[in-house]
């Protein structure tokens, strides 16, 4: 069965400090652990040793307001430039800084610790809001990580613009943009295309992007709270989760693992074949 063009590369975005916001790309190199620089630093709860993840917002309810960017392009080498982490209230410090675990207690008003290397097992809380359609409601529960990294469960998040257009058609209120879900990657389907592609007829099935970038869609992201939390000026919003456990059983985008890695760029036309 030949390969079968499904669109092409929309936007690219990496998130060097987990859960914090991220910055988007024109191109970026691809390895076995997803993106180059995405989600390799993180913050502890110094009390718990558990990772901080907006996943649970009683517990940190202001991660999305920090933003995290590289200081320089990434260059082909595993080595990282330091990441320049912006406040809430503007002011900036680096990944090097030997003030940081101070300077992010006190802005999030909780000890915690500054990791430059993922554990071997690392967990994070995760608020199930009370909504129906879940898997379990109104409680926290404490979800394993893949070891050593500070992924929550695939390497690489993906969205098409197929599955955003159809959630705005269900609850048109609501702002489903790209960033209340934080992908790596937006698919631009075209216009035709309807539904939940990657989360049905791509599942299990290599997305082939540009001339070097192989993937394999290992199944739907199941979303959690975070997707209604405020960021910048998305108000937060309930509804987003609601329609989409209502509708597609709280899925919005698909995981996926490297099978071949190399430079994905903005504009790459993306192809689907057989597993």
């Amino acid at each position: 069965m030949s390969a079968t063009n499904i669109g092409s590369v929309a936007s690219l975005h990496r998130y060097p400090v987990k859960s914090m916001m991220g910055e988007e790309l024109n191109a970026t190199r691809v390895g076995t652990k997803g993106f180059h620089g995405d989600r390799v630093f993180a913050l502890a709860d110094v009390e718990t040793g558990k990772i901080a993840s907006a996943k649970n917002p009683s517990k940190w309810p202001t991660l999305f307001s920090f933003r995290a960017a590289f200081t320089e392009p990434l260059n082909g080498s595993d080595s990282l430039p330091p990441a320049l982490i912006t406040f809430p209230d503007g002011s900036t410090i680096t990944t090097e800084d030997k003030d940081i675990a101070t300077r992010l207690s006190f802005n999030l008003g909780k000890p915690v610790r500054f990791l430059k290397s993922a554990p071997a097992a690392g967990t994070l809380e995760e608020y199930w809001a009370d909504i129906d359609g879940l898997a379990r409601r109104d409680v926290v529960t404490d979800e394993a990580m893949p070891a050593e990294t500070f992924f929550d469960l695939g390497m690489i998040h993906l969205l098409t613009t197929a599955t955003l257009d159809s959630y705005r058609a269900l609850y048109p209120e609501g702002r489903f943009e790209p960033r209340r879900f934080r992908p790596n990657l937006v698919i631009e389907t075209p216009s035709g295309v309807k539904g939940f592609p990657e989360n049905d007829e791509w599942n299990e099935k290599i997305l082939a992007i540009g001339s070097e970038v192989k993937l394999k869609i290992t199944g739907p992201c199941g979303r959690c709270v975070m997707t209604t939390l405020p960021q910048g000026d998305l108000p937060k919003d309930v509804g987003i989760l609601k329609t989409a456990a209502k509708h597609n059983e709280a899925r919005v985008g698909a995981y996926a693992s490297v099978l071949q890695g190399g430079v994905v760029r903005r504009g790459d036309a993306a192809r689907i074949e057989p597993a």
